[in-house]
Parts: structure tokens; sequence; C-alpha cells
């Protein structure tokens, strides 16, 4: 059972048994995993705050051909992002980022873009990018990534307003934290969220539990 190591980013954690934890992972060399800490419920764990959602990490693990769950042997911090959940509208918006990148790439599959595209939004979210502008830039360079979004031109895209159209476009020439930098940054509206999540959920072909409650605080 040959012990793995890699950059990773935790998306979301489940309590398991009385003291372990189930956790998914975005790894940059091995795609999205699922673990099991064994003891990371208790108060004297090795894995501290290692584990909490969106910490991005160096992680150590087993795998075994035969199990879908890996087994985390150690994690080191290289980077919390924990205080961005203290505001409300930060955290809604990471989770629902969590939710549609446990839904949308497949288990052990490297996916660097991806990997780095996630920790590319925690750093502009840190940097007081305002939140519509950093889950915009996840929608549409994710839909991007997936193979799923159409020319801007074609005339499938005209449901969409002049503007949005404009926002998605400058999204996708500029990186995120020179959008934010700018005075005249584009503008995230109610209708290009909902033009995005509606095109993810399509090809998703399910529902986003997260996506209600981020909606109703906008």
């Amino acid at each position: 059972m040959p012990l793995h190591d890699s950059e990773a980013i935790v998306l979301r954690t489940y309590a398991l048994g009385d003291a372990d934890r189930l956790v998914s992972l975005l790894t940059r060399d091995h795609g999205r995993l699922r673990g099991v800490a064994q003891g990371a419920r208790r108060t004297k764990s090795r894995f501290g705050a290692a584990l909490e959602p969106f910490t991005y990490l160096r992680v150590w693990f087993y795998e075994r051909e035969t199990r879908d769950l890996v087994r985390i042997r150690q994690c080191e911090i290289l980077e919390s992002f924990l205080d961005l959940q203290q505001d409300y509208r930060s955290g809604l918006a990471l989770a629902l980022a969590a939710e549609i990148t446990d839904a949308v790439l497949p288990e052990r599959e490297p996916q660097d873009a991806a990997f780095r595209l996630l920790l590319h939004v925690l750093r502009g979210l840190r940097q007081s990018c305002r939140p519509e502008l950093a889950l915009g830039y996840f929608l549409v360079w994710t839909i991007r990534l997936a193979g799923w979004l159409p020319d801007l031109d074609h005339p499938r895209m005209a449901a969409l307003s002049r503007d949005s159209l404009a926002a998605a476009r400058r999204i996708l020439a500029a990186p995120l934290g020179d959008l934010a930098a700018d005075a005249n940054s584009p503008r995230v509206t109610p209708e290009f969220e909902a033009y995005f999540l509606d095109m993810l959920e399509h090809h998703m072909e399910r529902r986003l539990a997260s996506r209600r409650l981020y909606e109703e605080t906008r």
C-alpha cells in the first residue's frame, strides 16, 4: 500500500463514526479524492485545523486499488482560508463552488486547471474580490474547462443581456485579481449567475443544493 502526497484543497467534510472524518479533496496530482482521516474529530487530533473546508494543504495518503476511499495519513497547511467563511455571502459562494467541483469533476483524474482555478478564486476573495465576481469567474471558467461553453457570439447565448455577455468576455480575458482591482470591473448580476448555474445544472442533470441559499442573499 504505497504512500502518495500532493497539494490539495479541502472541498467538504462529513462526520464518520464516533471520531473519524470523511473528506472530499481536490488534489493537484490525483484529481478529486475522498478519504478517511482517522481520529480527526478528537480534541487532540494530529490533523488540527488542516481539514477545514477550503484549506490549501499538502496531504499524504494511502491508496488501495480495491477501495473507493483513500486513508489520509498526514496534512501540512500551506494556506488557510477559514477567515473567508466569516463573511456569510463569501461562505455561501464557496459552498456553491465546492458543490459544483464535487459534482463536475470525476474522481481520480488529474485536473490541474480546475485546481488552479479554485485556488485562484480563494486568493481573489482573500484580496477583497466581491463574492459575486469571484463566483461568476468560477462559473464561467468551470463551464469553459468542462467543454460546455459555446462561443459567446453563438445565437444560443442571445438569452443573456448585452452587459452580461460583456462581463463573460472580460472574465475569459483577464485574471480575477486584475478584474477585481479595476474600478470598472465586470458586473455579475443575478441574471448572469442564473444563466450559468442553469447551464451547469443542465449538464450535471441535477440541482445544486446550495444554490437557493446563495440566491437568497442577492
